[in-house]
């Protein structure tokens, strides 16, 4: 479970503020697949930064029951100078999870050949996605974070990414950003629209999408 406590996020720059948080009071329930939706720019991907705890709240704070991942598929905590192989290795012993399972289950997954064991700063923009989405799906946690993940790759990558992530919802909760309300509908029950610092939850996707469209059609 996830609880927002009067949470508050507000950018400021030289000519004004950016607001992405006003004052938030939510709770995401356990073993929920939530969609997060919103405009572009509206904040859903720092709004998962601060649950994930990788950026701190202007004020509030953001309250977590049970493991949370930090974003899915985010490759920027891996060290470049170590192969595929070894980061996984090393995320393993951060989460406690058995080292040769992970490594297996990330080789198997992210289909990278000969390219697992060759250093991560030499890796395609689409190849350290897989890899990340791979350790992401390999170590299990209570609530998984995903921004726009289950995109990367061709389409037999993007089928087998949305399975395993199927599977993980079985005994597991999601907050998802994605901008395919196709893809949203079948992976999520529930969902919120961040709009104006404001957060909006609904028990069913379906309400939440209707939300969402609305504030899209106003906008045009």
């Amino acid at each position: 479970m996830i609880v927002l406590q009067d949470l508050t996020k507000v950018f400021r720059f030289r000519y004004g503020k950016k607001v992405i948080a006003d004052h938030v009071n939510a709770v995401f329930p356990p073993r929920r697949a939530v969609a997060l939706l919103g405009r572009n720019g509206a904040g859903k991907t720092s709004l998962l930064k601060m649950i994930a705890g990788t950026m701190d709240p202007s004020s509030g704070r953001v309250i977590t029951k049970g493991g949370v991942s930090w974003p899915v598929g985010f490759a920027g905590s891996f060290h470049g100078d170590l192969t595929g192989a070894q980061n996984a290795r090393f995320v393993a012993r951060i989460y406690g999870v058995d080292t040769e399972e992970l490594v297996a289950f990330v080789e198997e997954f992210a289909e990278l050949g000969a390219h697992f064991n060759q250093p991560f700063r030499t890796y395609s923009a689409g190849m350290k996605s897989r890899l990340a989405f791979g350790v992401s799906m390999g170590v299990p946690f209570e609530t998984y974070l995903v921004d726009e993940v289950t995109s990367v790759g061709d389409t037999a990558f993007r089928e087998k990414s949305a399975i395993v992530f199927a599977e993980r919802m079985k005994t597991a909760g999601a907050i998802m950003v994605s901008h395919g309300v196709g893809q949203l509908r079948a992976l999520c029950d529930a969902g919120a629209v961040l709009e104006n610092g404001q957060l909006y939850y609904y028990d069913d996707v379906e309400d939440a999408i209707a939300h969402h469209q609305s504030n899209m059609a106003a906008q045009v």
